[in-house]
């Protein structure tokens, strides 16, 4: 691993970030239940800073080159973990249709399943290009949802247009992990 850019004590700011997202889960979870089927934005504040706080986490873990076992995986955990609390609730409440939740959820499995099988040969998927900018409408597209009354419907398209672009992201995935496990 090179050298890190900073110095020693900024090398861990990434990943407590990362750490600082997972944190932000519960908090989310209550704002949303505290609202209900109603928009919130205490509730999309708390998941837009959870976005943002994913980009800054690993551009700075990219950039002072700190990035860490921890952190790679701990880090899409946090997206994951996020992303589908909002979708659970946002289906429960009637916000976002039930397809959503079915579509995030086997996305999320096959994740996992492909990492069960990928980690133990050594095979490590960095993310693609595709998959960060399907995770940014991702956490776009369901902020705004949150916060915008039901009749509003341009949050949807940019959640199906993220929804789309992160079904692409893993045939992509899944077509590297092939190539790389039959090497």
């Amino acid at each position: 691993m090179a050298t890190p850019a900073v110095p020693a004590p900024l090398t861990q700011l990434p990943n407590a970030l990362t750490l600082a997202r997972l944190a932000l889960i519960p908090v989310f979870v209550a704002l949303m239940i505290d609202a209900g089927d109603s928009p919130s934005w205490p509730a999309g504040i708390v998941f837009g800073i959870a976005g943002v706080t994913d980009q800054i986490d690993g551009f700075l873990a990219r950039r002072w080159r700190v990035e860490s076992r921890f952190g790679k995986i701990a880090d899409p955990l946090a997206d994951r973990l996020m992303i589908d609390a909002a979708v659970i609730l946002l289906v429960a409440y009637g916000r976002l249709p039930w397809v959503a939740l079915v579509v995030i959820g086997a996305r999320d499995l096959l994740l996992l399943v492909g990492w069960r099988i990928l980690a133990p040969r050594g095979i490590d998927l960095d993310v693609n290009a595709v998959g960060k900018v399907a995770t940014w409408l991702l956490y776009a597209g369901i902020a705004f949802r949150i916060v915008t009354a039901d009749s509003t419907q341009w949050p949807l398209w940019i959640f199906w247009a993220g929804l789309v672009l992160a079904l692409l992201a893993l045939a992509e995935y899944a077509v590297k992990a092939r190539r790389e496990a039959f090497a």
